[in-house]
């Protein structure tokens, strides 16, 4: 397969390289969760003021609106970087901002949208339980009508940066009497609401991104609900399939990389980081790295071309790019 750029993208791609290469954040990621949540709205914050937030997202959003090439030029350069694929803005970036653009209404959208590209806070995902992984469908966090309030009780696993997220794309089971697709609502949730606990998982890197979360009769309220009482999974679904278009270019792009430096790591110190910490966790600004068109990138570099040619915009046609749900 011949991938090659026209142009006014390589172009774009030098405006973008001399762009990072003087304002990436540099120096050792903090390890602590409030560190990360600090240096992350902060470099969020700084790509704002420049113009360069929200690349993938619509101009009547707020974002820069790019042509899907120009993403992929973005998303390359960024993985040049060594800045880590995910962090505590890739939730409100990637999945909730985008689903509330599709399947939100105004006040929603007007409600949260700016504050997740200004870097104003972050957002965290409860989907998974320890019954319900890739079947999602199996989740059982209930939620109840009462009066104008949901009314939450469960449990949710794997979230990543739950304990220093103010809000939550929370999946949960509203009708228990009909099949297991139909009886679920995509709800906000405020995660500094009365009744909720979050307890962090430690990885065997030492990391406490992940956590547990506990819903003892959180009430939310029902104007949170994102396209209606029991349509949770085609909203699921909505939210989901940003995954399976750009939003994941950083990692597949790093990935090359990043196995020939853990196939060199012995022990205590690392070619990377020289300190014993897997370099996987680390911002190695110091060497940007190969360039995106390297054959160590190839590979990557088809799959991800092949998903923006395929990967259209829900927000601009108003349904799931997926399930072809209206909004």
């Amino acid at each position: 397969m011949h991938l090659a750029f026209e142009e006014v993208d390589e172009s774009f791609r030098h405006e973008v390289r001399t762009w990072l290469s003087e304002n990436a954040p540099r120096g050792r990621r903090p390890r602590t969760l409030k560190g990360m949540r600090e240096v992350d709205l902060a470099w969020q914050r700084q790509q704002y003021e420049a113009g360069w937030a929200g690349i993938a997202w619509p101009e009547e959003f707020g974002g820069r609106g790019l042509s899907l090439t120009q993403q992929l030029v973005w998303q390359e350069e960024y993985a040049r970087t060594g800045l880590p694929p995910i962090d505590a803005r890739f939730v409100g970036l990637n999945h909730a901002g985008p689903t509330l653009m599709a399947r939100g209404n105004d006040a929603q959208r007007v409600r949260h949208l700016n504050e997740i590209l200004r870097g104003d806070v972050v957002w965290c995902q409860g989907f998974s339980e320890p019954e319900a992984g890739s079947d999602l469908a199996s989740l059982r966090t209930r939620g109840e009508i009462d009066g104008d309030e949901l009314v939450v009780t469960g449990q949710k696993i794997w979230t990543s940066f739950a304990a220093v997220a103010d809000w939550q794309e929370l999946l949960v089971r509203t009708n228990p009497n009909v099949p297991k697709h139909k009886g679920l609502t995509w709800v906000i949730c405020d995660m500094a609401s009365s009744g909720i606990d979050v307890r962090p998982i430690r990885t065997m890197d030492r990391g406490e991104d992940f956590a547990e979360v506990f819903y003892d009769d959180v009430r939310i309220p029902l104007a949170n609900v994102v396209g209606g009482i029991d349509r949770g999974w085609s909203v699921a679904m909505s939210t989901l399939s940003f995954e399976r278009g750009t939003a994941f270019t950083v990692s597949q792009v790093q990935l090359p990389p990043a196995s020939s430096d853990l196939s060199r790591w012995r022990g205590r110190e690392s070619p990377s980081t020289g300190d014993g910490s897997s370099p996987m966790r680390r911002w190695p600004n110091a060497s940007p790295g190969p360039a995106p068109t390297s054959p160590r990138f190839a590979p990557s570099r088809i799959s991800t071309s092949r998903a923006t040619h395929i990967r259209r915009s829900p927000a601009r046609r108003g349904q799931c790019s997926s399930c072809k749900t209206p909004n």
